[in-house]
Formats: structure tokens, sequence, C-alpha cells
């Protein structure tokens, strides 16, 4: 199955919405430490219900805004959740992105950037679209050093990269990016039950799902084109 016809099936579903609820609670803290100022242009890289931009638009009054995703059901949905005029959402290929060299101030991308075909094509193709001193601020929990994450590929029939956290940084310093940071964001508002629940919701033990959670979190790695 295509990554359009597996998210076009999650849209059609209502996944959007609840991915959106599970992301929130560390993309927000990733979205905060984008040095985004009033005015500038964002490209949220699989959008899916587009709440990044919203809320980019929100807090931070970023000019245009844009949501590419693979999925024309998750771009229908996420146009559908706002009638901003300077958000917009599009349908399009993380290995080539339909942007002019240089003319994006920063992109954004949360638990998606592992979907892209070709991830060093696709870091390539960022560093071309954004400007000297934009950023790349890529947020994932599928990642080599989250064992907890490992099995998630066998729940989904698009194929999925998962690289380490040196990976990650050597991938975007071959595409030209200067590591500006790389943290472990902690999602601290999941419930993790007393010991005397488990096993539950996938854990064995209340230690792994404590790590899973509050330890690992969400690996945000930021890039700045020079």
């Amino acid at each position: 199955m295509s990554v359009r016809e597996e998210f076009d099936d999650w849209a059609a579903d209502g996944r959007d919405r609840g991915m959106e609820a599970r992301h929130w609670h560390t993309a927000k803290h990733a979205l905060a430490a984008m040095p985004v100022e009033g005015g500038e242009s964002v490209l949220d890289l699989g959008t899916g219900s587009g709440y990044a931009l919203r809320a980019l638009r929100e807090t931070r009054g970023i000019g245009a805004g844009y949501g590419l995703d693979g999925s024309p059901e998750m771009t229908r949905n996420a146009d559908s959740y706002t009638d901003d005029p300077d958000i917009g959402y599009l349908v399009g290929e993380f290995g080539s992105l339909p942007f002019v060299d240089g003319s994006l101030d920063h992109a954004f991308s949360m638990e998606a950037f592992y979907y892209a075909s070709d991830p060093t094509e696709t870091l390539s193709e960022l560093h071309r679209v954004l400007r000297p001193g934009g950023t790349f601020h890529c947020a994932v929990n599928y990642y080599e050093e989250n064992v907890h994450s490992h099995g998630w590929q066998e729940s989904i029939s698009v194929s999925m990269t998962r690289w380490s956290a040196a990976e990650y940084r050597e991938a975007f310093r071959e595409a030209g990016f200067h590591v500006a940071s790389q943290e472990n964001v902690p999602d601290t508002e999941t419930e993790i039950p007393p010991e005397s629940a488990f096993p539950t919701d996938g854990f064995e033990r209340r230690e792994a799902m404590v790590e899973r959670y509050r330890t690992l979190g969400t690996l945000l790695t930021v890039g700045v084109v020079p």
C-alpha cells in the first residue's frame, strides 16, 4: 500500500484528529522552540490534520503556512479545519518539494519524516528550499534508541526509516545543515497507570512505559541552513 492509500484511510476514519491529540504532548514544545518571527513562512512536512500551522499562526503570527502531505484526504480534512487564507494545504512528495530555492523561512515535521521514500533526498530538498538561516525542526518517536517503537513497522504497510540519533545528525550534516541541537522531549501528559495495573497498553512493566514517555519521548533534531 502506498503512503497515499494508507493515510487516506486514516483520514477517512478520523485518525488524523487522533494523531493530533497524541502528538500534541511533545509537538507543542518542539513548535515553541522554533525561532519563528511574525510574518515568516513555514512548511509543515507531513501535515496530517494541519494543527502545527494553526498553532503557529495563533501563537507566533507566522505569515504563509504550507502544509504538505502525501494523502489527498489528509489535506482535504486539514483545509476544512481552518478558514485562514494564509494557510494552505497541498498534496506532494517529500523528495520533490514544490517551492523555489531559498523561498521558505522554516520547516517542521512531526512523526512523518520517517515515511519519506528517500530521507536523504528529502533533507537535500529541505536544504534547497530554505533560506540561509532557515531551520528544520524534525520530531520523531520512531527511532533506533526508542526500542518501544521498533514494532510499529509491523502494524503499517508503508516502509519506515528507523535511524539512530547519531544517524539523524550525520544525515543532516551531509545534506548541508548545521546541527544546532538534538534532544529528547519527554511526554509528561500521557497517563501512566500504577504498577498494579501492568501489564497494560502493550507494556509488560511500568518501568518500560515510564522510559518510553518520560525519558525517551520525542527525538527532536534541529538543522540550520548556513
